[in-house]
């Protein structure tokens, strides 16, 4: 799957979870999958927890994040 067709699977949309960058419309926000990755959960993990996310709203979270922090210094992000 190509970037793009991953990052379509972000949406935003100010009804769902106060406009935080989600998974295609449901109430999973990027950030906490992000969150879930970075304390030790694996792919495999979250979609025998989550059973309605699919290995691909993962990659698009991870996808997402490398390209936001392309539009921002990386200084910003540990202040």
């Amino acid at each position: 799957m190509s970037e793009q067709q991953l990052l379509s699977r972000i949406t935003i949309d100010p009804e769902i979870c106060h406009g935080k960058p989600c998974i295609r419309g449901l109430r999973y926000p990027v950030e906490s999958i992000l969150e879930y990755l970075s304390g030790g959960d694996t792919v495999e993990d979250l979609l025998s927890e989550f059973p309605d996310l699919q290995a691909d709203d993962i990659y698009a979270c991870l996808s997402f994040a490398s390209r936001s922090l392309k539009a921002c210094s990386p200084r910003l992000a540990l202040a």
